[in-house]
Formats: structure tokens, sequence, C-alpha cells
């Protein structure tokens, strides 16, 4: 389950760009030093949905890019999540007091995914084990997560130095996050966060 709204977060944070130069070609830049603040997560979903991240705890605030970061996390569903599992992302960047939605290009940013199965299976390509510490505890990574709850104990990552979209410069974020299958509505994340690279 944490992993679904990981992936939703990375997938917007990371990927949401803007052609720099009208190519249409993506602008990436080298982030050599990046914190990110005031990090704040709500589920958004129905009461009743099946899919519900519990707890979300990540420090120090702020973290630091590259830097040592340590997070825990739970979470459930009710209901298998299998291919093809859709994610719908909005991304949004706080301009001039506005919450500005940041558009779908090149499959990256506001978008709508139609199997997050597939992105996982390209990530972690099917017979590799599950990185750690998923491997450690347990935890899967790969589709179909069966019902249950899932639990990520406080584990230590390290966030190395990373290519971010031209345009995502310092700023407000926010990214929501919606898990569905045949046409249900599954899950929904939001996530805040303040964004402060060189």
């Amino acid at each position: 389950m944490e992993r679904w709204l990981v992936l939703t977060a990375a997938l917007s944070l990371a990927g949401a760009v803007a052609p720099v130069d009208g190519s249409g070609h993506l602008g990436m830049k080298r982030v050599t030093k990046a914190k990110i603040l005031g990090f704040d997560w709500k589920n958004c979903g129905k009461p009743d949905a099946p899919a519900v991240m519990k707890s979300l705890k990540v420090s120090p605030d702020p973290i630091s890019i590259p830097g040592d970061v340590t997070a825990s996390a739970s979470g459930s569903t009710s209901v298998e999540l299998a291919a093809p599992l859709a994610v719908n992302v909005t991304l949004e960047k706080e301009v001039a007091g506005f919450w500005v939605k940041i558009p779908c290009l090149e499959e990256l940013g506001s978008c709508h995914y139609k199997d997050g199965c597939d992105i996982i299976n390209q990530l972690l390509p099917p017979g590799q084990d599950c990185p750690e510490p998923l491997h450690t505890y347990g935890l899967p990574c790969r589709c179909p997560f069966k019902p249950g709850s899932y639990s990520l104990p406080q584990s230590d990552f390290y966030l190395p130095y990373m290519d971010l979209p031209y345009w995502l410069t310092n700023g407000n974020y926010r990214v929501q996050g919606v898990l569905g299958s045949s046409g249900e509505e599954l899950g929904c994340l939001k996530l805040a966060l303040s964004l402060h690279s060189n």
C-alpha cells in the first residue's frame, strides 16, 4: 500500500516537467543541494475507501538532498490491488498566492497513468528482489498487493543527487494521487511540501 502512495508522489515530483527549449524534450537539471520543508500528508478518499494510508512519518525537517532521511509508514487495503491499477496524479505549484496545475507533458506531471503496476515493473523488473528495506521486512513491491495491513518500521534511506525537471524551482507544491480500478476510486492521498534548491 505504501509503495503505491510513494509511487504517486515520486511520479509527480520527480517527473512533472515543461520543455526548456520548445523542442518538446524534457529539461532536466542536476540538483547538487536541495531542501524539502514542511512535508505533510492526508487521506483524501471517501471514509470507506478500500486503500488507506494510516501513518506516514518523515524526518528530519528539512530533508536535505543529497542526504539521509528516516521514514515509517503504515496502510491497509481491503481489496486486492492488481493490474490494471489506474493512478491519477494532480500536481500544483503556488504562484503569486494561487495554486496552478502543472500539465501532463511526456507522461509526467498532472497525468492519468492507466496502469501503475506496469510502471512499477519498469522501475523494478520482475524477478528482482524488492529493494531495501522492503525486502528485509517482507513487504511486497509489485502487483498484486493482497488485502491486508502493511507496515514499514522506522527505516533510514539515503537520497542521492538527482536530476529534476528544469521548472521544478523553489516554491510550495501540492500533489494528489487517486488510485482506481474499473472506474472505482480505491484510495486518495494528498501531499504538501516546499522545495528550496540551488
